[in-house]
C-alpha cells in the first residue's frame, strides 16, 4: 500500500520534466517554420506578381493603388507577344533548348565518368588533381571570361552555339557531386562484377549509373536551369540576333517595349515557364540527390 503514494510524485516529476524539455523544442520549431514561410513568401511573390501582371492591361498595371491580381484578366498580351514578327520565339526556344540539353548530356557523361574514377580508383596524384578540381569552384567566372573568349576566337566558335557547349563540357561541381554520391555504392558489388569478368565500362554503364539515378537527375535539372537562364556568357559569345538565347532576347524585347510593361511581363512568363515545369517535375529528385551526397565520405 505504501508503494503507490511513493510512485506518484516520481511520475509527476518525470512528466513535468518532459514538458519542460518539449516546450523549448516546440518554440524553436515554430520559429524555424516562421522563417521558412517568410523566405518562401518573399521568393514567390515576385513571380506571382509577374504572372498576375501578364494578364493585365497597361492601364491596370499603372493604376494607383496597384492591384495584385488582375481585375479584368486578358490573354491579349500573350497573343501579341506570340504573333510579333520581330520576336520569332520558336527560333529562340530552339537555341536555348539546344544549348541547355546538350550541356545536360555532356555534363552527365563527363561528371559521372570522372566521379566514378575519383571515387573508385587509386592512382598517383589523385588527391592533388581533386583539390585542383575543387579549386576551380573558387575562381569567379569574371577571371576566366577573357581567356575563355580568346580560346573561342582561336577555335572559331564565336557566333556558334558550340561556343556555349564546349567550354561547359566539364563541370567541377558535377564531378564533385557524382564523386560524393558514388562513394555510397558498395565496392563489393564492383569487385564481384570484376571477378565475373565484367569490363570497367560495363561496370560503369550497367552497375554504377543505375544506382545513382537521384544524383544524375539532380545534376541534370541544375545544369538545365543554369544554362537556360545564362545571360552574360551567351551575350559575349553570340552577337548575331538569330543565334541568341531567350534571356538575351527578353532583355532586347523589354528595352524595345519600355512603355508596354504588360508585354514584357508576358514575355518573361513565356521564358521562365520551361524552367519552372522542369523544376516542379523533378524537385523530389533534387532534394533526394543533394541529401544523399553526404552519406559517406
Amino acid at each position: 500500500m505504501t508503494s503507490v503514494p511513493q510512485a506518484l510524485p516520481q511520475q509527476h516529476v518525470v512528466v513535468e520534466g518532459q514538458q519542460k524539455r518539449t516546450r523549448p523544442w516546440r518554440g524553436r520549431m515554430i520559429l524555424i517554420y516562421l522563417v521558412l514561410i517568410t523566405g518562401a513568401f518573399l521568393t514567390v511573390v515576385p513571380f506571382v506578381f509577374t504572372l498576375s501582371s501578364s494578364f493585365k492591361s497597361v492601364a491596370e498595371i499603372r493604376q494607383v493603388p496597384p492591384s495584385f491580381f488582375p481585375v479584368n484578366p486578358t490573354l491579349d498580351n500573350y497573343t501579341t507577344v506570340l504573333n510579333d514578327p520581330d520576336l520569332p520565339l520558336p527560333l529562340f526556344y530552339r537555341n536555348s533548348a539546344i544549348v541547355a540539353l546538350m550541356n545536360v548530356f555532356t555534363n552527365l557523361f563527363t561528371s559521372s565518368l570522372f566521379g566514378y574514377i575519383f571515387s573508385k580508383f587509386e592512382f598517383p596524384g589523385k588527391r592533388v588533381l581533386f583539390v585542383f578540381l575543387l579549386a576551380q569552384l573558387m575562381i569567379p567566372f569574371q577571371v576566366t571570361m577573357i581567356p575563355g573568349y580568346l580560346i573561342l576566337v582561336k577555335l572559331g566558335l564565336l557566333n556558334n552555339l558550340l561556343g556555349l557547349i564546349v567550354p561547359s563540357a566539364i563541370n567541377p561541381f558535377g564531378i564533385f557531386l557524382m564523386r560524393q554520391f558514388m562513394k555510397t555504392v558498395p565496392d563489393e558489388i564492383l569487385d564481384a562484377a570484376r571477378a565475373d569478368g565484367a569490363s570497367e565500362w560495363r561496370i560503369y554503364l550497367q552497375i554504377v549509373l543505375p544506382q545513382i539515378g537521384p544524383a544524375l537527375a539532380t545534376l541534370g535539372v541544375l545544369t538545365f536551369m543554369f544554362n537556360w537562364n545564362a545571360y552574360l556568357w551567351p551575350l559575349i559569345v553570340l552577337t548575331e540576333q538569330n543565334l541568341r538565347t531567350l534571356p538575351i532576347i527578353l532583355t532586347w524585347y523589354t528595352n524595345a517595349h519600355t512603355n508596354q510593361i504588360h508585354l514584357s511581363m508576358a514575355a518573361s512568363v513565356l521564358v521562365m515557364m520551361p524552367v519552372l515545369v522542369v523544376f516542379v517535375l523533378m524537385q523530389r529528385w533534387i532534394v533526394q540527390g543533394i541529401a544523399l551526397t553526404g552519406i559517406k565520405g
